[in-house]
């Protein structure tokens, strides 16, 4: 046994009593925190007019369920059309079952809705407010007690990315490393891919890895609800404000539906209910947004593709 493969089956034993299991992918090493089986149902109902909802995994499975279920609640009162909940492993499943038709409507991440819309016609429906900006970054962090402070003083380290289509989980800290003319195979001494920014945050807390790339909203509400996890890490870079991950439809949704779901989320926050929902999601309510403001992650995505070619 490699010592590549040695240090990640010791990361797997390691962190069993805390995730799911661990796994590799053909293309891309990774620690796979996901259960096999990832499809939930909100509500087991397969009629014909209910609404297909997909959770990116942006956290991990359990935590997404639960942070969104209230606010899927509402909408399903307010639509009066019962909610389905499909959760896949990775953005590029969620993408697809977005092309296919299978789902309606997904909260996704910044380079996924760039990726979808410029492939298939993926259309905005809102994003979230936080601070009073629909804006969020990439954070790189590390353990409270590691004597790094730069990206820099990463090289020779273990780092964790989230997902192959994350802005602030993989294009970021890749696009760090295209200023050095730098791959990560050659830059980490291993590197990782979790398929949640709690799973990042967790294994850098455990010190399964020295570094990892992480979403500021996911950092900022851990922080609220998991200070004990947060006060361990400290952030050693940050990257400009990009537009916050948007809620989404189809291609093809009936108008008037997609008419009936952006009126839900912008007006989420002019009900007591509503506020109450955003207030546990560490939230303040849902904006319009336009296409143009994602071109920024659009720009970040071609600089890091150009140099994979």
């Amino acid at each position: 046994m490699n010592g590549r493969r040695l240090l990640l089956l010791v990361i797997g034993l390691v962190l069993l009593l805390f995730f799911a299991g661990c796994s590799r992918t053909k293309d891309y090493p990774q620690i796979n925190f996901q259960d096999l089986e990832i499809t939930e149902s909100f509500k087991k109902n397969t009629e014909q007019d209910s609404l297909r909802v997909a959770l990116s995994s942006i956290t991990s499975t359990r935590k997404s369920i639960s942070y969104y279920e209230e606010l899927l609640r509402l909408l399903e009162k307010t639509l009066g059309r019962p909610i389905e909940v499909v959760q896949r492993n990775t953005y590029a499943e969620v993408n697809e079952l977005l092309r296919t038709g299978q789902i309606d409507l997904a909260f996704i991440c910044t380079y996924s809705y760039v990726t979808g819309h410029d492939q298939f016609g993926l259309e905005l429906v809102a994003a979230p407010v936080r601070d009073g900006k629909t804006k969020y970054q990439s954070y790189i962090i590390v353990r409270k007690d590691s004597e790094i402070d730069s990206f820099e003083q990463l090289e020779g380290k273990k780092f964790a990315f989230t997902d192959p289509m994350s802005t602030t989980g993989y294009l970021y800290p890749m696009a760090l490393l295209r200023e050095q003319n730098k791959e990560p195979e050659s830059f980490f001494s291993d590197y990782s891919f979790t398929y949640s920014h709690d799973n990042s945050i967790k294994a850098v807390q455990q010190g399964v890895v020295d570094g990892a790339a992480v979403e500021s909203l996911v950092f900022k509400h851990m922080a609220e609800k998991e200070p004990e996890i947060i006060n361990d890490l400290k952030i050693i870079k940050k990257s400009p404000a990009y537009f916050s991950p948007p809620v989404v439809v189809r291609p093809g949704l009936p108008e008037e539906l997609k008419k009936q779901l952006k009126e839900f989320f912008i007006n989420l926050d002019s009900s007591g209910e509503g506020r109450y929902i955003l207030d546990k999601m560490g939230l303040e309510g849902y904006r319009q947004v336009e296409d143009s403001d994602y071109d920024s992650v659009r720009l970040l995505g071609k600089v890091v593709q150009s140099h994979e070619k």
